[in-house]
C-alpha cells in the first residue's frame, strides 16, 4: 500500500501552489529606495482606522492623513498580501513625492476628463506596485489567480475619512499589463501613463 501510494504521488500532476506572502519585505524595500513613506499599523478594527467604511477595503488602507498604511489582523498571512501592500505603497509614492498633487490639479480643472485621469493614476500605481515587487525579489503576481474579480475598486486610499477616497476601475487586464510591465522592467521610468509622468517618483529615489 505505501508503494502504491508514493506510486500515485509521483504520476499526480504537480500543481503549483503561490508564493508565500512577504509584504513587509515589499515595504522594507520600498524604505531603501524612498524616503518619507508610510509606516504600517496592525488593527483590530480597520473600520475605525482613518475613517474605513462600508466601501473600504477591509484588509488595507493608505491614510495619507497621517501618513500610515493600516492592515488587518492576519494581513500578512494572505497569498494577495504582498501585492496589496506593493499597490498601496505605489499610492504612499505618488502622495509623498508630488504626483498625487499633479493629478488632483488637473482633475479639479478637467472634471469632465476625471475617470480618464484616474485611471492613469491607477495604471502608474500598478506599474510601479510591479517595480516594488521585483525589487523585493518576490515572484511576479498573476492577479486573476489571486482575486476572483478586479482588485482595489473599493476606497483604500486617500485623507480621512478613507470611505470617501477614490474608487476606480480600469479592468483586470489593464491592471495585469501594467503591473507586469513594472514588474518586467523593473525602472520606474515605465511607469509614464499619458499625462501621468514618471519623471517625480525617478528624482525621488535615493
Amino acid at each position: 500500500m505505501k508503494i502504491l501510494s508514493v506510486l500515485a504521488v509521483i504520476a499526480s500532476p504537480i500543481i503549483a501552489m503561490p508564493a508565500a506572502a512577504d509584504p513587509f519585505a515589499v515595504h522594507g524595500a520600498v524604505t531603501v529606495l524612498f524616503d518619507r513613506l508610510p509606516a504600517v499599523e496592525v488593527v483590530a478594527d480597520m473600520f475605525a482606522a482613518c475613517g474605513s467604511g462600508p466601501v473600504s477595503n477591509p484588509n488595507i488602507g493608505y491614510c495619507a492623513t497621517g501618513n500610515v498604511i493600516y492592515v488587518s489582523e492576519g494581513f500578512a498571512a494572505r497569498p494577495q498580501a504582498s501585492y496589496e501592500m506593493a499597490h498601496v505603497l505605489g499610492h504612499a509614492i505618488q502622495v509623498r513625492h508630488g504626483v498625487a498633487d499633479v493629478a488632483l490639479r488637473e482633475i479639479r480643472n478637467r472634471r469632465d476628463e476625471e475617470d480618464a485621469l484616474r485611471g492613469m493614476v491607477t495604471r502608474q500605481v500598478e506599474c510601479v506596485a510591479g517595480v516594488l515587487m521585483a525589487s523585493a525579489d518576490l515572484p511576479k503576481a498573476d492577479l486573476t489567480q489571486l482575486f476572483a474579480t478586479e482588485p482595489f475598486t473599493d476606497a483604500h486610499w486617500g485623507r480621512r475619512p478613507i470611505d470617501v477616497g477614490p474608487r476606480v476601475s480600469i479592468g483586470m487586464a489593464s491592471r495585469m499589463a501594467w503591473y507586469v510591465r513594472g514588474f518586467e522592467t523593473r525602472n520606474f521610468a515605465a511607469c509614464s501613463v499619458g499625462e501621468m509622468s514618471a519623471d517625480l517618483i525617478v528624482q525621488a529615489l535615493r
